[in-house]
């Protein structure tokens, strides 16, 4: 499963479920724009833009924009990206009343002549549990990705993160998800701060504390056949580490049989090991516990006979 498939289902989970409470939305809308928006003048005016390539995603904080605080927004870009072939869409809000809303959702405010802005997620936004949770879905769905292992290659390894222009942003985020146990690190990539997350596990906790469900079941059902492949293969390896050792042994007595056979005859031997040493030419490849049924030995007294073969083979002097 790609990481964008895997990421557009999560997100539709975040946006299928909806957030009840008006301050749940506002919540969500405040990480929404810290994600995935940029702030805009024009004059006197002061107002925002986001982008975004979830045509869903854009309909749904559109509609939380003009339902909340009656914003007009209007569609200022649709290119489409050369990697993926979507089309990535500009959405700008730049009135009279869009530097309220920024103020509303704690990001910036007049103050006297000048504008400031807020680098911190604002305390009474995420006052509430629901609201933490909800600041925590809005954030993915502004710029949150996740990948998987693919299932024709475990080698891939599991990948979430989240995008901020603000480290302070980035920092507060860390601890919300951590206030819900969800231990994330924070890395600075391309004049960005980004959230992520490395392990199954706490992936799994993300998605479980974000109440995507269904993308967890995914998840799980992905996490088990790569471990049941996983588990194939070191038994595979194992089985074949097995068998290399044992042929390796196998031809160490076979060498060293012929080399007694060449100097002094398997006459020579007591009749214990010369039935042993003939045993062992007659099948060169069998194992020593296919031997040691046809000799009708236990394996150890097998291996106590064949050292002995070995040990009376290198008596002969090296061979010049």
């Amino acid at each position: 499963m790609s990481a964008g498939n895997f990421t557009a289902e999560i997100k539709r989970e975040i946006l299928r479920d909806g957030f009840e409470n008006t301050c749940c939305k506002t919540a969500a809308l405040s990480a929404f724009l810290r994600a995935t928006g940029s702030i805009i003048r024009s004059g006197s005016l002061v107002g925002f833009e986001f982008v975004t390539e979830n045509e869903e995603i854009a309909e749904y904080m559109v509609g939380l924009l003009e339902d909340i605080y009656g914003a007009e927004l209007n569609v200022v870009q649709a290119v489409q990206d050369a990697r993926n072939g979507k089309n990535r869409l500009a959405f700008r809000c730049l009135s009279e009343r869009s530097l309220f809303i920024l103020s509303e959702l704690g990001i910036a405010e007049r103050a006297g002549e000048e504008i400031a802005l807020s680098f911190d997620i604002d305390k009474y936004l995420t006052e509430n549990e629901c609201c933490k949770r909800a600041y925590i879905k809005g954030a993915f769905l502004g710029s949150g990705s996740c990948s998987v292992p693919k299932e024709e290659n475990a080698r891939s390894g599991y990948h979430l993160e989240i995008v901020f222009s603000s480290g302070t942003v980035a920092a507060a985020y860390l601890g919300l998800l951590e206030h819900f146990d969800v231990l994330a690190k924070n890395v600075s990539r391309k004049g960005t701060s980004v959230v992520y997350l490395k392990s199954r596990e706490s992936i799994s906790d993300f998605l479980d504390l974000i109440g995507a469900k269904n993308s967890l079941q995914k998840l799980d059902k992905l996490a088990w056949k790569k471990d049941e492949r996983n588990n194939i293969n070191r038994v595979a390896n194992c089985m074949q580490k097995n068998f290399d050792r044992t042929a390796i042994a196998s031809v160490r007595q076979v060498c060293a049989i012929e080399r007694i056979a060449a100097a002094d005859g398997l006459g020579e031997l007591d009749p214990v090991l010369r039935e042993t040493a003939e045993a062992r030419l007659m099948d060169k490849e069998a194992s020593l516990k296919e031997l040691s049924e046809r000799l009708h030995i236990s394996k150890s007294c097998l291996n106590h006979r064949l050292r002995r073969l070995e040990k009376i083979a290198r008596s002969y002097p090296e061979e010049e």
